[in-house]
């Protein structure tokens, strides 16, 4: 605990966090209206004291589709991070273990996997599965498995040769019980890490798919989709991008500071 407060920055970035899952899991309660209700009467108001994000351009209020939007970011970050880990850790676990051919094929697979630019991948699997959130969680799963792989066969490597492995393999334990029960907690602070800031990442393609369309459909609320619509209305309705805009940015940062603050905490080398 003395390591976070050292850091004001992870501990921002953990506050943020808190506040933007508490207001999406509480979504029903805290927001102050129904996020798809439309009223023509309130087209694209500016912010008040009525709807203190202003309205969109069917007269749904912001604040309320803000927050519910939180819900299909943050669900995509962390079931599409969920996806990446439960395939790519125990693949990279198997590959720097067991080396041989199987290494180098899983070597490979990776290696073509990463040469293509994250978004793009993700993009083209959105658009082959069909345009919904739950398609554009698997496609960024899919497309954030590789970092996976690659950082737990770089760890397992590094791991195996080690006297604490060697000592497990003498007195007779197999393979699975060495990879389960003495090197995966070793590894597993890294990977957490990693998770954390690959949920960052995760968020920003969610938003840029269903701003291209490829994930929450309309009239569901998400940030991405939100952005897409305010593009229209940028000289007429501004604050339509500027808050789904700075959702995104806060919570994007707020990972990212918390990952950095969980990386330093969990590294027994750094004081």
């Amino acid at each position: 605990m003395s390591r976070w407060r050292q850091r004001p920055a992870a501990l921002f970035g953990a506050i943020v966090l808190a506040v933007v899952v508490l207001l999406s899991v509480f979504a029903p309660w805290v927001a102050p209206y129904d996020p798809l209700a439309t009223s023509w009467s309130l087209v694209r108001k500016a912010p008040s004291l009525a709807h203190w994000f202003g309205t969109d351009e069917v007269g749904r209020d912001l604040l309320s589709r803000v927050i519910w939007g939180g819900r299909a970011s943050l669900s995509a970050g962390v079931i599409a991070v969920a996806i990446a880990v439960c395939a790519g850790v125990p693949l990279g676990m198997l590959a720097g273990y067991a080396g041989g051919w199987f290494d180098v094929v899983v070597g490979r697979l990776t290696d073509a996997m990463l040469a293509v630019p994250f978004l793009i991948l993700a993009i083209a699997l959105a658009a082959f599965l069909g345009p919904s959130l739950g398609n554009a969680m698997i496609a960024i799963g899919i497309t954030a498995t590789p970092i996976f792989v690659r950082l737990a066969r770089g760890q397992v490597l590094a791991a195996r040769n080690e006297d604490w492995v060697e000592a497990a393999r003498a007195v007779g334990n197999p393979p699975g019980r060495i990879l389960l029960r003495h090197i995966f907690p070793n590894i597993l602070p890294p990977v957490m890490v990693q998770a954390t800031l690959a949920i960052a990442s995760a968020i920003i393609a969610e938003a840029s798919l269903s701003f291209l369309g490829l994930g929450q459909q309309p009239p569901a609320p998400s940030w991405g989709s939100m952005l897409n619509t305010a593009q229209r209305f940028l000289t007429q309705a501004p604050w339509m991008a500027i808050f789904p805009g700075i959702a995104i940015f806060l919570t994007v940062l707020a990972f990212n500071l918390f990952g950095d603050g969980l990386r330093d905490a969990l590294d027994p080398k750094r004081c």
